[in-house]
């Protein structure tokens, strides 16, 4: 069954070159399950073109700018002008990085033995909240179970997704860590700690990842992964101040710990 999508006006399209005539070229649309767009001689090259095969040839791979969409006649006008090297450049590997995604989606539903129809709504789920299918791969990467908190996929599932994202990609991020001590003498000492936790845990910053995990009474550590040194020293350093803050307020006392491990995440 043919996918109903089509491109917008503006976007840019990878394409393989269909047929070759004397006044343009057609071609199929490669996300677009093969829709056909066709680029007029005019919009092969800026100046005067003699002969489109000088430019582009059957087979080939190119990458177009859609200009118009005319989906009752199911007809697609491009451009290969308007395309310059780095724009060129960023669509093949962002097509490139969706056919991995791909990939790890049919691997995902034959480990959970999803059906075409499961397998088609956490597609959608992806392309809906993230924006791509590899998106979604590197959020997992990133941030682990908690990129798909919004989404309602099975938890075996997304434990497939984490894992096959964290052995596959490698994100130019950094990891550093730290320590908290948190002691309470009161009768809920517990229940206070937790609270603490929890404070240090809901800081929230865009493309950071936070881990609180338990070393051994009094001590926890904090691991932040994020783009760069600065934003990660203060993320570590907010959450251990959120916590510290909640512990001495419930009676209890906190301290922070900062050490020098730092790595490529």
């Amino acid at each position: 069954m043919e996918n109903n999508k089509w491109p917008e006006v503006g976007d840019f399209v990878v394409c393989a070159v269909k047929n070759v005539t004397d006044f343009g070229a057609y071609t199929t649309l490669e996300e677009y399950d093969g829709k056909e767009g066709f680029i007029h001689i005019s919009e092969i090259k800026a100046g005067w073109v003699k002969y489109v095969r000088d430019y582009v040839r059957e087979g080939q791979k190119i990458v177009c700018k859609v200009l118009r969409v005319d989906t009752s006649r199911r007809h697609i006008d491009l451009s290969l002008k308007d395309v310059n090297e780095h724009q060129k450049r960023a669509k093949i590997q962002e097509w490139k990085n969706e056919q991995k995604a791909e990939k790890w989606l049919q691997f995902v539903a034959e480990e959970a033995g999803l059906d075409k129809q499961q397998l088609q709504k956490i597609e959608d789920s992806f392309d809906t909240e993230f924006g791509s299918k590899y998106s979604a791969f590197e959020e997992a990467a990133m941030r682990g179970e908690d990129a798909f908190s919004n989404l309602k996929i099975d938890k075996k599932v997304v434990e497939i997704i984490v894992k096959l994202a964290q052995d596959n990609i490698k994100l130019p991020f950094v990891e550093i860590a730290g320590h908290i001590d948190l002691k309470s003498s009161a009768p809920n000492g517990i229940e206070i700690i937790k609270e603490a936790l929890r404070a240090a845990s809901e800081v929230k910053m865009e493309d950071v990842r936070l881990d609180i995990t338990y070393t051994g009474a009094p001590r926890y550590r904090i691991r932040v992964i994020a783009p760069d040194y600065k934003v990660a020293e203060s993320v570590l350093k907010e959450s251990a101040e959120k916590a510290i803050e909640k512990i001495e307020y419930l009676g209890g006392e906190g301290a922070f710990h900062r050490h020098a491990e730092t790595a490529k995440a």
